[in-house]
């Protein structure tokens, strides 16, 4: 019987598509020296994984962390929703993940591994106990896998399967995103396309008559803050959890508007 998991989708108005470079790898590789120097992203912890069938096109729009249209974002199937022992309340929207499949020789694809990116929330169901059917409970650590991604690793027969995971760099083509919406003098900004270590702790946005103004996390990777920033060209500083920060001048022009997306500086992988 197909086994299909469902976790919370959220809307997000839509946004100018962007190209997000995600893949999957063939092999177990070793950590790079960068990752080597981080025992959080060198080291394998266990977790296990079930998948959901995307049979609608709708079912790729959405998601805790507000990227919207996942194929239009450049992130395609290469995502993953986590639990919320992993989930971090959407801070750890954006990071990546390297999952590979263990301990089943009857299902798992020898010598495999895919790389995804943090998207969704896969939310408690309480009706179940957290080992009779609430996959997604405290305290365990769980992902759900678009099929496309699970059946890079695993036979999809597998159902609720025992994995390893760790948090790898993140690789992506061109800069950091911007999308701008809102509305007067709210802007809400999402931060996509990041580099590194993948997730964001801090924002600040800076016009050409103001100091830099810090932004509150509204949502996954939205941002926002209520301040009147139109007719000035915009900068940002973005903060990631590795506590690296990246500058981008002057990345909206003067007459910019709202539901443009704008490419800046990327962070060093």
């Amino acid at each position: 019987m197909l086994l299909t998991t469902f976790f919370i989708l959220f809307t997000l108005s839509s946004t100018t598509p962007t190209k997000v470079t995600s893949h999957y790898s063939s092999s177990s590789s070793e950590p790079s020296p960068s990752q080597q120097s981080s025992p959080s992203f060198s080291e394998w912890r266990s977790a296990r994984a079930t998948y959901y069938a995307a049979i609608d096109p709708r079912d790729t729009v959405g998601g805790a962390c507000g990227y919207g249209d996942l194929n239009k974002a450049g992130y395609g199937m290469a995502t993953v929703g986590l639990s919320e022992a992993l989930f971090e309340r959407g801070q750890i929207c954006g990071a990546c993940f390297e999952l590979r499949c263990v301990d089943d020789l009857k299902w798992c694809i020898p010598g495999t591994s895919i790389i995804v990116t943090a998207t969704n929330f896969c939310a408690p169901n309480y009706a179940f106990t957290s080992e009779e059917g609430g996959h997604c409970n405290p305290p365990n650590k769980h992902f759900v896998l678009p099929i496309d991604a699970f059946e890079k690793i695993a036979i999809w027969k597998a159902g609720n399967m025992p994995l390893q995971y760790r948090r790898i760099k993140c690789r992506r083509e061109g800069g950091v995103r911007f999308t701008v919406t809102g509305s007067g003098i709210f802007i809400s900004v999402l931060i996509s396309n990041v580099a590194g270590h993948g997730d964001i702790v801090a924002v600040k946005v800076k016009g050409s008559r103001t100091g830099w103004l810090s932004m509150g996390r509204n949502w996954g990777q939205n941002w926002h803050i209520n301040a009147l920033l139109q007719n000035q060209p915009l900068s940002f500083e973005v903060t990631s959890s590795d506590g690296k920060t990246v500058t981008a001048y002057n990345v909206a022009p003067k007459d910019w508007s709202f539901g443009q997306t704008f490419e800046g500086k990327q962070f060093d992988y």
